[in-house]
C-alpha cells in the first residue's frame, strides 16, 4: 500500500465510525474520535466499562494519524528564537505575567484535572492545553495500521445489503422481486518454501442454486444500502444456509483441484534435497560426537527435520475472509392488490 491508499483507507474508516477531522495537513490529520472508534483504537476498556456502568457522558479522545513523519516532526519541533530567552523571575516573584514553575498547571486547571481524568483517561482541558494528543505513524506494517486492519476485518466479516433500485423501475402499484445471494470471499494459499495467495469471491443464488465467480465485482457496480427499500419483496429461498455453504465449498474444491500441480512437484523435490543435506550433515556428526553429546545432537536433528518439513512441504490452505447476504433486483415485478 502506498501513502494515498493508506490515507483513503483511514478516511473511509473514520467516515464509517462518525469521527470528525479537527485539523488536516498534507502530512497528518487530527481527529475527534467517535465513541465507536475510541473503543476500537485506544484500548480504554476500563474507562468505557466505567461509562457504561455509571451512565456518565462519554468523552472520546483526539488522535493524530501521521502519514509523513518528517512533516509532522517539523510541526512539533520547537522554533529557534533569534534572541536569547529572558531569564526566569526570582523565586517567590508575584510579578504579573511571570511564567509558572515547571509542572505547575495553568489557572483553573486544578478543577478540570479530576480523578476521572487522571485515573480513567478522560481527555480534559488540561491535557488539551499541554497538547498531549496521542499519535501514531500510519504505514503499511506499522502497529497501528495492523490494529486498524484487525478492527475493519472483525467488523466487516458479515454484511446484509439491499440493492437500491433505480427510480425509473419503481412503481407504487408493483412490488419488485429481489433474489437473495450468499457471497463468500475465500482466501486460497498455495504454501511451500514460496507462497501464493488468491482471492475468490463466490456467490450463490439461494433460490436457484446458481453459482457466480467474481461476485464482488458484480455487486460493486450496484447501488447498495443496509436499509430495505420500499415496495420490494424477497423471493423464496430454496437452499438453507448450510447447503449453500457446502455448495460453494464443493465448487471451490473442484476449481483448486484442477490447478497445475507443477509447483507442488517442484516443492517436494526441494524438500527431499533439504532432507538429504541434513541427513548427511547430522549422520556424520552423530558418528563423530562424544556419547555424552549424542542426545543433544539427536534433538537438534529432529528439530531441524521438523523445520524443513514445515517450510518446504506443499499444502493448500483455504480460509473465509468475509461473507454476506445481498438482495438484488432481478427484473421481477408483482402487481400490488390496491384493494387490500
Amino acid at each position: 500500500m502506498n501513502r494515498e491508499m493508506i490515507e483513503t483507507f483511514v478516511q473511509r474508516y473514520l467516515d464509517a465510525t462518525g469521527s470528525q477531522v479537527t485539523e488536516k495537513n498534507n502530512g497528518w490529520i487530527t481527529v475527534q474520535l467517535s465513541p465507536e472508534a475510541d473503543k476500537d483504537l485506544m484500548n480504554r476498556s476500563y474507562y468505557w466499562g466505567f461509562v457504561e456502568r455509571t451512565g456518565a457522558a462519554p468523552e472520546p479522545m483526539r488522535f493524530t494519524f501521521i502519514y509523513d513523519p518528517e512533516s509532522y516532526g517539523a510541526k512539533i519541533a520547537p522554533p529557534r528564537s533569534a534572541t536569547p530567552a529572558a531569564p526566569p523571575p526570582a523565586a517567590g516573584s508575584d510579578a504579573p505575567g511571570a511564567p509558572a514553575a515547571p509542572g505547575t498547571p495553568p489557572d483553573g486547571a486544578a478543577a478540570s484535572d479530576s480523578i476521572l481524568g487522571r485515573y480513567f483517561g478522560v481527555t480534559t482541558a488540561l491535557a488539551s492545553s499541554y497538547g498531549r494528543i496521542p499519535s501514531d505513524v500510519m504505514a503499511f506494517g506499522s502497529r497501528r495500521m495492523e490494529q486498524l486492519f484487525g478492527v475493519v476485518k472483525s467488523r466487516g466479516r458479515f454484511v446484509r445489503l439491499f440493492e437500491n433500485p433505480d427510480p425509473a423501475v419503481m412503481n407504487p402499484y408493483a412490488s419488485l422481486g429481489y433474489s437473495t445471494w450468499l457471497c463468500i470471499n475465500y482466501k486460497v494459499e498455495l504454501i511451500c518454501d514460496m507462497k501464493r495467495d488468491e482471492l475468490h469471491s463466490l456467490g450463490i443464488n439461494l433460490a436457484t442454486g446458481q453459482i457466480v465467480e467474481g461476485f464482488y465485482d458484480r455487486v460493486n457496480k450496484r447501488r447498495l444500502t443496509p436499509q430495505i427499500p420500499p415496495t420490494i419483496h424477497l423471493q423464496h429461498a430454496t437452499l438453507s444456509l448450510n447447503r449453500a455453504v457446502s455448495e460453494l465449498e464443493d465448487f471451490l474444491e473442484v476449481k483448486v483441484s484442477a490447478y497445475d500441480q507443477t509447483w507442488s512437484v517442484d516443492a517436494w523435490k526441494r524438500l527431499k534435497e533439504e532432507w538429504s543435506r541434513i541427513d548427511s550433515y547430522y549422520g556424520d556428526l552423530l558418528r563423530s560426537v562424544e556419547p555424552s553429546q549424542k542426545t543433544e545432537v539427536e534433538e537438534q536433528y529432529k528439530a531441524r527435520e521438523q523445520e524443513i518439513d514445515w517450510q518446504y512441504r506443499p499444502r493448500i490452505a483455504v480460509s473465509v475472509m468475509n461473507c454476506g447476504f445481498f438482495h438484488l433486483y432481478e427484473g421481477i415485478r408483482t402487481p400490488i392488490d390496491r384493494s387490500r
